[in-house]
């Protein structure tokens, strides 16, 4: 079996030179690796190119290969996020709390690195020098295991910047690539509890799933989306409209895109002829509780489980509800935990529905599709976590760290 031992142990030793490198060197190194994904950029094509031709004789579906294929704009585009993040402060040594006991000894709370963070994820290249750059910054070696279906890409992209870390003078096993995309080795890297501190799934409901059940490392888990709009008696109409047409089809194949529309059973009549309408212009299929097939005659019967499905697609399941408190039951009963949203007018209705829907985004009168790390002012993020513990939501520098207790004392004992 590939050796993820010696891999674990290269990347543990760079995790203790990143601990205590300030944050000069670590920005430095950052626009090393931008400078050095453009002036590869040849050779990165090129090795996106063997993907490509891999992923159509596969027969990939078209969705798949367009998040699959690189460009010298999305290349660009990969430059200017690292670039990004070299810009972001640094989260590292941040005071989190401090103050001074009653025995004299002073306390503070900071911020440091978690150590070595392990990623698993599926067919976008982007997210190789995305996911290193964040946790750079933060302090932390990186294990990256991408898909097979990006293998070349990834590995043209981690030796790019390896080698322009080891340039800058920080160590190349920061960036480690996992050059085995069978299921044993990805299984494995979720046991290697002895070199790994904290395992980030990126991906599909089945990718998580597999994380989150085989793992004895720690994981912070990034979830899937389906994501509800409801839209309260008392909302402005074309808003409802315009608000899920683009929750819905902005970019379908999306975490934060709209998969389910809940409307109040006293604008109902009203309210999905028009809906309808704005959705018709992508062609969105609508399936629907049985009074929203008797408004709608385009629609097509529900079925329990097109309610739990995150679609990715234009399709959008449909019902009508009593009200606030049963459109609040069905999203905590079919929801993942990840963006939720009411369209309003009345304020007890707004504040009813964001106490009581649980998940890690809920909105007011706005998409979905804001629930992203650049949106929310983070810079970029590592993923949404749609779990309790550590982080929630868009994660960012901040979800990167752990915290550490230094005391001050001159000669304190107990």
């Amino acid at each position: 079996m590939y050796d993820l031992n010696t891999l674990g142990k290269k990347a543990k030793s760079a995790s203790r030179i990143l601990a205590v490198t300030g944050t000069a060197a670590k920005n430095a190194a950052l626009e090393a690796v931008a400078d050095a994904l453009l002036s590869h950029t040849d050779e990165i094509l090129a090795a996106n190119e063997k993907d490509l031709e891999a992923g159509k004789a596969a027969g990939l579906r078209e969705s798949l290969l367009d998040r699959l294929a690189l460009s010298r704009e999305r290349i660009a585009g990969m430059a200017g996020g690292v670039r990004k993040v070299a810009a972001l402060p640094d989260p590292v040594g941040q005071l989190v709390e401090g103050h001074t006991l009653p025995n004299g000894i002073q306390l503070s709370k900071v911020r440091v690195p978690m150590g070595v963070i392990g990623i698993i994820y599926e067919a976008r290249p982007n997210v190789t020098s995305d996911a290193a750059a964040l946790c750079l910054k933060a302090g932390n070696a990186v294990i990256l295991r991408g898909g097979k279906e990006a293998f070349q890409s990834n590995k043209a992209i981690t030796k790019v910047m390896r080698e322009a870390l080891c340039a800058a003078g920080l160590p190349q096993d920061s960036v480690a690539l996992v050059e085995d995309t069978s299921r044993e080795t990805a299984t494995a890297l979720m046991k290697l509890n002895e070199y790994l501190d904290v395992l980030i799934p990126r991906g599909g409901g089945g990718l998580i799933r597999s994380v989150v059940e085989n793992a004895t490392v720690p994981v912070i888990e990034t979830g899937t989306g389906n994501c509800h709009i409801y839209v309260e008696g008392s909302a402005d109409l074309q808003m409802a409209a315009d608000i899920v047409l683009n929750a819905k089809t902005q970019r379908p194949s999306v975490c934060n895109a709209a998969e389910s529309l809940l409307v109040d059973a006293s604008i109902a009549e009203k309210a999905l002829p028009v809906i309808a309408a704005k959705l018709s212009q992508k062609q969105v299929q609508l399936r629907g509780c049985p009074q929203t097939c008797r408004i709608l005659p385009q629609a097509v019967p529900a079925t329990e489980a097109d309610y739990d499905t995150e679609f990715l697609d234009y399709i959008l399941s449909v019902k009508v509800v009593a009200g606030v408190e049963e459109a609040v039951a069905h999203i905590n009963a079919h929801g993942t935990g990840h963006s939720e949203c009411i369209v309003t007018k009345r304020y007890d209705a707004a504040q009813q529905f964001t106490a009581g829907v649980d998940a890690a985004a809920v909105y007011v009168n706005a998409s979905t599709r804001f629930t992203d790390g650049e949106e929310f002012g983070l810079g970029a993020e590592i993923g949404i976590s749609t779990q309790k513990l550590h982080a929630r939501g868009p994660m960012g520098l901040l979800e990167l760290t752990s915290t550490k207790y230094i005391l001050r004392g001159n000669g304190q004992i107990r």
